[in-house]
């Protein structure tokens, strides 16, 4: 089983040598505005010393798919050029979560909000047929969202939707601040081809009191076979690192 890190592709040379498998970049880092700006970001994820097998961080930040402000134009756009970045990179996932581009706005109706975000997974699946990458839903916390808050409720929209290249992903920290029930892994398991993890405080993995004997054994009933990747909010040092790479390999053996 693969064990990434979500990070600037600066780090890849240090995560290689711990035993890392992958990286997982935010795709925002790179502007995708122009046909220039694509081919730059292709040039810099040639030079990853370690796979990209995810992307993260999806939608740029001043970019909405829910509200009266939508740029329908501008979000195709943006799409076609983020399949193609991707797809070039090697990536087999890229994660919808971006919260800020789905949120909805005060005094805006939630039924035109949920047939917005609909109507822009459609797009984003059409952008992404054919490019060997699969977009995965993101649940997230009422923290940062008001919207897709969990794995039922992305899988509700992956499955109107009805693509082969959209599904859904799990990540713990976001779980356990909703307090949904692992249990979900299993019962979507059909459905998630993605997970990241924390630990408490969104701390790296092995440092505080999330039950991953649950959370891992959720996962294998279910018959995951993908990836997972750390997602936290610090910058840590390489021994760090190498020690929640350590902890997760108890329960996530190489193949």
């Amino acid at each position: 089983m693969k064990i990434g890190y979500c990070a600037a592709l600066e780090k890849a040379g240090t995560l290689r040598e711990i035993g890392y498998d992958f990286i997982e970049p935010r795709l925002l880092s790179y502007p995708l505005v122009d046909r220039a700006t694509l081919a730059a970001a292709k040039v810099a994820v040639s030079r990853s010393k370690l796979p990209i097998l995810a992307f993260g961080s999806f939608f740029p930040y001043d970019m909405r798919l829910v509200g009266p402000t939508v740029d329908e134009s501008a979000v195709k756009d943006y799409l076609a050029r983020a399949a193609e970045l991707t797809s070039a990179a090697g990536a087999s996932v890229a994660a919808l979560g971006s919260a800020w581009s789905r949120n909805v706005p005060p005094g805006w109706d939630r039924s035109p909000a949920r047939a917005q975000l609909l109507e822009a997974y459609s797009w984003a699946a059409d952008a992404f047929t054919g490019s060997g990458v699969t977009l995965a839903i993101e649940p997230q916390n009422r923290k940062e969202t008001n919207i897709i808050l969990s794995i039922e409720e992305a899988v509700g929209y992956a499955a109107q939707v009805d693509s082969p290249v959209l599904k859904v992903m799990a990540d713990f920290y976001h779980m356990d601040e909703e307090g949904e029930s692992l249990e979900n892994l299993r019962t979507y398991a059909d459905w998630i081809v993605h997970v990241q993890l924390a630990d408490t405080g969104r701390k790296r993995p092995g440092t505080g009191s999330y039950d991953y004997d649950t959370f891992f054994g959720y996962l294998k009933e279910g018959g995951y076979t993908g990836a997972v990747s750390i997602e936290i909010a610090d910058e840590i040092p390489a021994p760090d690192m190498r020690h929640s790479y350590e902890f997760l390999r108890r329960y996530w053996p190489a193949g």
